[in-house]
């Protein structure tokens, strides 16, 4: 079996891809077991500056910093449960100093796995507004679709004000839910769950669509991985091509 490491970038988020994989091993197994994992956190606070400035390249060194202390502690590959880091591990540079699986890649093979042909994308104001859920699903022949303007602001502000505090309300539910019933509207058949502390407010079964849940989805293909299911990844950050599957 191989050891994982948990970039972790934002608390909750990574809260939920630790637990997810641990229980994974019960599921599995009806044992108290799992592959060996370790996690790294250094604060998100301490990046957005560098997020609101667009300044993905020192975001990305932090991020590495973490690979790195990951890679001393003996994990063998790498998973980052946030979207929008992501925008900064594919920045150019030099190689992480560990593989790690690509969170777009692993949501959009699932998309086209379940036969989905046009996705709506929630997550913060940067991964809505930026290139990695077009480009892992348009590379698939998926549509990637984002809620208007309005819509954007109204789910950027709960994930800052509220879910990455752990904060879970049902008024905030109830307006995930209508921005949702909005992208059906437009002729969206799945939505993507690409902030990975929406699936604590979305939970299973109550959203109009089918959900992509990117933090479990993660959390479960780092399993397969380590316990030697799915192969080892050879992705160590920087840009993927525009047809890479």
């Amino acid at each position: 079996m191989s050891h994982l490491g948990i970039v972790a970038h934002s608390t909750e988020g990574a809260a939920l891809c630790f637990l997810t994989y641990c229980q994974e091993g019960f599921l599995r197994t009806g044992r108290h077991e799992h592959p060996d994992v370790t996690l790294d956190y250094i604060a998100f606070g301490y990046s957005m500056p560098a997020w609101e400035a667009g300044d993905h390249a020192s975001i990305r060194t932090t991020l590495a910093t973490s690979v790195q202390r990951l890679a001393d502690a003996g994990a063998d590959f790498f998973v980052c449960p946030d979207n929008t880091a992501h925008m900064a591990l594919e920045v150019p540079g030099a190689d992480l100093a560990l593989p790690g699986l690509n969170i777009a890649d692993v949501v959009a093979e699932r998309a086209a796995r379940d036969g989905h042909q046009r996705v709506g994308v929630l997550g913060t104001k940067f991964t809505m507004d930026g290139p990695l859920y077009p480009r892992a699903l348009n590379a698939r022949g998926i549509a990637a679709e984002v809620p208007d303007e309005k819509d954007r602001h109204i789910v950027n502000r709960i994930i800052f004000d509220e879910l990455v505090n752990g904060v879970v309300t049902e008024a905030s539910r109830q307006a995930y839910l209508r921005v949702i019933e909005r992208l059906a509207a437009r002729g969206c058949d799945a939505v993507a769950l690409v902030c990975t502390e929406i699936p604590l407010l979305v939970t299973p079964g109550i959203a109009p669509l089918p959900t992509l849940d990117s933090t479990r989805l993660l959390a479960r293909a780092a399993y397969d991985v380590a316990v030697g299911e799915q192969p080892m990844p050879t992705w160590r950050g920087g840009p993927l091509p525009p047809g890479a599957v």
